[in-house]
């Protein structure tokens, strides 16, 4: 990088726990250290058996166990957690589980301004960032607020041995979708790409560990590691090309999420490559590669990972209007987006082949 320095870097106030076994041993410290006393537990039904462990351990400190936690955050979920919420007259949030109990336990901080805790069990990123989401209609919304940011964080990696290995996968490979995107942010800075390229370069070593060995605490540490990097990258930049399809097609046609930036990350960074050098040798690097979209598509494959979109369920028929909803709104993008350019991404994606460098 020859040109001057010039950025701003704003670091978020979170305090961060990790350690093997501290979902039950530290989120009640945590708890305690906000001074809150009446906590309500969010979550979803596939973990609540976690969660209702860190509920036991909290002791009289837990209020209640709201287990409604659904994908994308419809807002009639978000609802009847706000309204658990004040039944129980709660002074703060826990949210134990993946990205949908982290999104649910966001919208209880949004609309009542309560302190959050995220206890997470997957490699979403979401428990390090200011951002929320909503589906309401059909149509998911995302906004940034700092209320949502949760206040602690506590990593266990134990909790992530019982996540399953495709979606371990999936989960890691969306974590890495974070860092590819804040290496080309407009508001990158030297230390956002230091965390991306080792966020990127953790995590995508740790998962072949993890899909060969889904018990081993070390692969899963790793793997957590790199999901707490990446998930600081997304929180401290702004998303481009690919967050915004990948929201278009989560929220829009149902697709789910993690496997859907999976499956888009190879196709939306050759789009980008050309306009963002800079970020597509740091990815290629933490990739050990030659060409970092190439190796994000064959990371996939070796993984067990769905590599199209028709995989998931999409069809032929979807695409056009994807690339009409997507292409559609003004965000920031190295590359610009247009409707022409984003359709012959989606229809690449739908088809699975390996990315290829579009057209000038």
């Amino acid at each position: 990088m020859t040109h001057a320095l010039d950025f701003s870097y704003e670091s978020r106030p979170v305090r961060v726990v990790f350690r093997a076994g501290a979902a039950v041993s530290a989120t009640p410290g945590e708890v305690e250290r906000l001074g809150l006393r009446r906590v309500l537990v969010v979550c979803g039904t596939r973990g609540a058996d976690t969660a209702r462990a860190v509920a036991d351990a909290l002791g009289p400190a837990c209020a209640g166990l709201h287990d409604r936690a659904r994908m994308h955050v419809p807002a009639e979920v978000a609802d009847a957690a706000v309204r658990a919420a004040r039944a129980v007259g709660a002074d703060g949030c826990v949210a134990v589980g993946g990205g949908s109990s982290i999104g649910l336990g966001k919208a209880v901080a949004l609309r009542t301004g309560l302190p959050l805790i995220a206890v997470p069990s997957t490699y979403s990123g979401s428990e390090m960032t200011p951002v929320w989401g909503l589906t309401e209609d059909g149509v998911k919304r995302t906004g940034r607020d700092a209320k949502v940011l949760p206040r602690s964080v506590v990593y266990d990696p134990e909790l992530t041995l019982s996540l399953p290995v495709p979606l371990s996968v999936t989960s890691g490979v969306n974590a890495i979708a974070h860092a590819v995107e804040a290496l080309y942010a407009p508001d990158t800075s030297p230390l956002v790409a230091l965390m991306a390229e080792e966020g990127v370069r953790a995590m995508a070593r740790a998962l072949p560990a993890v899909a060969g060995d889904p018990a081993s605490r070390h692969a899963r540490g790793r793997a957590l590691y790199g999901a707490w990097l990446c998930g600081s990258c997304l929180g401290a930049t702004t998303m481009g090309l690919h967050h915004k399809l990948c929201h278009v097609l989560g929220g829009n046609f149902g697709l789910p999420h993690a496997e859907t930036h999976t499956v888009v990350l190879p196709y939306a960074l050759a789009y980008n490559a050309s306009a963002a050098p800079d970020a597509a040798a740091a990815v290629a690097r933490a990739l050990d590669a030659a060409d970092a979209p190439t190796a994000l598509w064959e990371l996939a494959g070796r993984l067990g990972a769905p590599r199209s979109l028709a995989e998931l369920g999409l069809t032929e028929a979807d695409l056009t209007t994807a690339a009409e909803q997507a292409g559609g709104q003004a965000y920031a993008n190295p590359r610009p987006v247009t409707a022409d350019g984003v359709l012959a991404l989606l229809r690449a994606a739908f088809e699975g082949a390996p990315p290829a460098a579009p057209a000038p």
